[in-house]
């Protein structure tokens, strides 16, 4: 197979530090205005500015054993990487010489014309940029490495149907033990499946899967969890894999108004301030979500730490404010520690300890901000991601690269881990509608 030479867009290295690695035997090229434009976001304490910082660094270690002009070998078994500066006479006059992206097609072309034997190849998560190089001839490709479904629609749903004979159904009700085999369906640990008669189809029954060894089990259905009532099946399911001390990730994935944020803040409340079993099994409740998506570190707003994440955590506060019925309640209670507002960008560092976790947007963050949050988390602590992954704000993920899907498709073998997503709007009808026709 003839070797190709990929040439990488700076937002390839901005989402993965790593990515020279992920050709194979084959080069790559780096444009000098792809270098000029990493080193505008050395200084970002994100993981963009991680992942520039890093890239940077191992640009140098391999500098150091040859030219990076005339090339140097990225690993054992792996093409060479090299860096050159860009023609831009090779651009139509159409085109802007000053566009960033511009100027590295700019640098593709030219190695196009300079080796019209090699399939030169650019490598973008740029929508539009890909679209110009089919213009001009250039074959191009998105980047995913990060990957980890097909699309949206393979996102594992934490439901299931398993049809059965009616006494089946009937056997379930009346108390008597249910087990299913792998032979039969394909389901994974604290999964919600719903036995369907095959008879009738009509008939129906909800129940829990934990493992093949065990028997399925009744959801439990809660008269009330901080004054919050289930009103679906998934709900249900949610607030039961929330309020079980042994699923300590969960994972709640649904569009605006489908309650995820609500049931998690509510059942954080519930476990925290009112356990019905005397001692409450956490400390504190910690409450956050990303800034990323505004674009701007929260150091440009004024104020300490809480007021400079207000504006960002106002969904939150308002359903606080909700279940705790005024906010003066409210403020008392983040007075006092018990609940806690935090910038994720302070959690490297900690250990969070038998605290009830609740990262709201998640599917803003990348892997690595997750795998951050994750790695802090201490004994005795639960933490809940919250998110709808057709609402991306973050250039750097989409639908099957964010960290939220992450956390769904890597913990769904993991009997700690609980995953349902929310079909249902419940805010309001006029939410419902706006959700559905907008």
């Amino acid at each position: 197979m003839a070797k190709k030479t990929y040439v990488l867009d700076t937002n390839v290295y901005l989402t993965d530090a790593s990515a020279i690695n992920s050709f194979g035997i084959n080069d790559v090229l780096i444009p000098l205005k792809v270098l000029e434009e990493i080193d505008k976001h050395k200084k970002r304490q994100d993981s963009v500015g991680l992942n520039a910082r890093q890239i940077i660094r191992t640009l140098d270690e391999l500098r150091q054993k040859g030219s990076l002009k005339k090339g140097v070998r990225i690993a054992k078994g792996k093409g060479i990487v090299f860096a050159r500066p860009q023609d831009l006479s090779v651009l139509p006059e159409e085109l802007d010489k000053t566009d960033p992206d511009n100027t590295i097609i700019s640098a593709a072309l030219a190695e196009k014309r300079d080796n019209p034997n090699r399939k030169i190849i650019v490598v973008t998560r740029d929508i539009n940029m890909r679209i110009k190089c089919d213009a001009l001839d250039l074959p191009s490709e998105d980047f995913n490495a990060d990957q980890v479904v097909l699309d949206s629609e393979h996102l594992f749903s934490g439901f299931g149907e398993h049809l059965v004979d009616e006494q089946i159904v009937d056997q379930f009700y009346n108390g008597e033990d249910i087990e299913v085999s792998k032979d039969e369906i394909k389901l994974y640990p604290n999964q919600l499946i719903m036995l369907v008669s095959n008879a009738n189809h009509k008939k129906t029954a909800i129940a829990k899967f934990t493992r093949y060894e065990d028997p399925l089990q009744k959801i439990i259905n809660y008269d009330g969890v901080w004054g919050v009532r289930s009103r679906n099946k998934e709900q249900a399911f949610a607030l039961d894999i929330l309020m079980n001390p042994d699923i300590s990730v969960v994972s709640l994935v649904g569009k605006a108004g489908s309650g995820k944020t609500l049931c998690a803040i509510a059942a954080a409340l519930e476990q925290t301030l009112e356990s019905s079993k005397g001692e409450s099994p956490y400390k504190r409740v910690v409450v956050s979500r990303p800034i990323q998506p505004m674009g701007k570190d929260i150091g440009y707003l004024p104020g300490s730490m809480e007021e400079k994440m207000t504006p960002w955590l106002m969904p939150i506060q308002d359903n606080l404010e909700f279940l705790m019925g005024d906010k003066r309640t409210l403020d008392i209670y983040i007075e006092n520690g018990t609940i806690e507002v935090e910038a994720l960008k302070y959690i490297r560092g900690r250990s969070i300890a038998n605290a009830f976790i609740v990262i709201d947007e998640a599917q803003q963050l990348t892997k690595h901000e997750i795998k951050t949050i994750l790695t802090r988390v201490g004994e005795g602590t639960k933490v809940v991601f919250t998110g709808d992954i057709e609402q991306i704000d973050n250039v750097y993920v989409d639908e099957t690269s964010n960290g939220l899907t992450y956390v769904v498709e890597k913990f769904k073998h993991y009997d700690l881990a609980g995953h349902i997503i929310l079909k249902k709007g419940e805010r309001s009808k006029v939410a419902t509608l706006a959700a559905k026709i907008l």
